[in-house]
């Protein structure tokens, strides 16, 4: 399920890639709260997990980092997801 929201997402433009990326996102000032859902492949390292949770970024598990590129049908592998 939650592949297919990452797919979904591309589609529209709405997903990005990355620990740094998604640490940015949900630390940028803004007025608004930050909304999104992000998703972690189950071999992420550990130390991804433990930035998601010091940051209090809730996270889902995905398949693994192999499959999931497959999947997503990408030529590079990511760890972290945010579908905005």
């Amino acid at each position: 399920m939650s592949i297919k929201e990452i797919k979904e997402g591309m589609e529209k433009g709405k997903v990005l890639f990355g620990i740094k990326q998604v640490l940015k996102y949900f630390s940028a000032k803004g007025k608004e709260k930050k909304n999104g859902k992000v998703f972690l492949v189950k071999d992420a390292r550990e130390e991804t997990a433990e930035e998601l949770e010091k940051a209090g970024i809730e996270f889902s598990l995905i398949k693994n980092k192999v499959d999931t590129t497959k999947e997503l049908n990408l030529n590079f592998e990511s760890e972290v997801f945010l579908v905005k």
